[in-house]
């Protein structure tokens, strides 16, 4: 979820908050992008595509073909015509992390917030803050699969309860734990959705093949009493069977007396097995059709 920050870098265009609307949106200046900045997302790009290829899910690639963006920091109205033809959504530039409400109100009026800049050369196998590439390669094409928006705004619709319940932290641990890093087998086999995992070189490879996470079958309220890493690849990662499962499992679920009743404890450890989990198995193989 995005958060305020109240320290923001002044290197090129990155985090310019004075010159943002009162819901934090500013206008993406596309001239503004040398011909290096296009030149690194080239880069980033043709690193993450192969890598997705391999390792993301049917819907991502789907969504990321049709957004014909591998040449050149891509131009948001642009992308937010096919995204509205398909889902109803938008993109609105934004300078970086905003305030939780603003973020909620943008998910729920279908508009997702894209951070303006991009990384610097230095930045390119580690960001501690979203930079366009992260918001644009890792969020938007999943935006074009009619599920996964209808869940997205009913996301956006839910941070209002959550916030006057106190619960801000449990209601972040869902998007966490799917938007950002969330696994999916449909039975091709594990594959990354989430934009944490497609738009990061190291974690979609450690996500999908590597023995030591911990892989649990997605269950909406472990998930709210969980943990999560913020430096580090996860140790604990929840598997959808479909992307129906969000609508089904999370949008029906009264979120309300899970709050009351686990909203002062602490949270679950991200990597211990507790009573009740259902360790990720494998579905058997099928071709997937979209």
């Amino acid at each position: 979820m995005e958060r305020p920050c109240s320290a923001q870098s002044t290197s090129g265009l990155r985090g310019d908050y004075e010159a943002a609307a009162a819901d934090y949106t500013v206008v993406q200046d596309c001239a503004a992008y040398t011909p290096d900045m296009h030149d690194r997302w080239r880069r980033l790009y043709a690193r993450q595509s192969a890598l997705a290829g391999q390792y993301a899910a049917p819907q991502f690639l789907s969504g990321l073909q049709r957004l014909d963006c591998a040449h050149a920091i891509p131009d948001f109205d642009q992308a937010g015509h096919i995204l509205e033809e398909a889902t109803g959504w938008r993109l609105v530039a934004v300078p970086g992390f905003i305030p939780d409400a603003c973020f909620f109100a943008h998910l729920a009026g279908r508009r997702f917030p894209v951070t303006y800049w991009l990384r610097e050369e230095r930045e390119l196998d580690y960001l501690v803050e979203p930079d366009v590439f992260h918001d644009f390669f890792g969020h938007v094409p999943m935006l074009l699969d009619p599920v996964f928006a209808d869940f997205m705004a009913a996301y956006g619709k839910a941070g209002e309860r959550a916030t006057a319940m106190g619960a801000l932290d449990m209601l972040a641990r869902i998007y966490w734990y799917t938007v950002e890093f969330g696994l999916i087998d449909q039975g091709a086999g594990l594959r990354a959705f989430g934009a944490g995992l497609v738009s990061s070189a190291g974690e979609i490879v450690h996500s999908v093949e590597s023995p030591q996470p911990l892989r649990l079958q997605f269950d909406a309220v472990r998930i709210l009493r969980t943990a999560y890493h913020i430096d580090a690849f996860q140790s604990c990662y929840f598997v959808l069977d479909s992307l129906e499962q969000l609508m089904g499992d999370l949008v029906a679920l009264d979120f309300g007396p899970i709050y009351a009743a686990w909203r002062d404890s602490a949270p679950l450890p991200p990597d211990r097995i507790v009573d009740g989990d259902r360790i990720y198995v494998p579905q058997p193989a099928v071709e997937w059709v979209r």
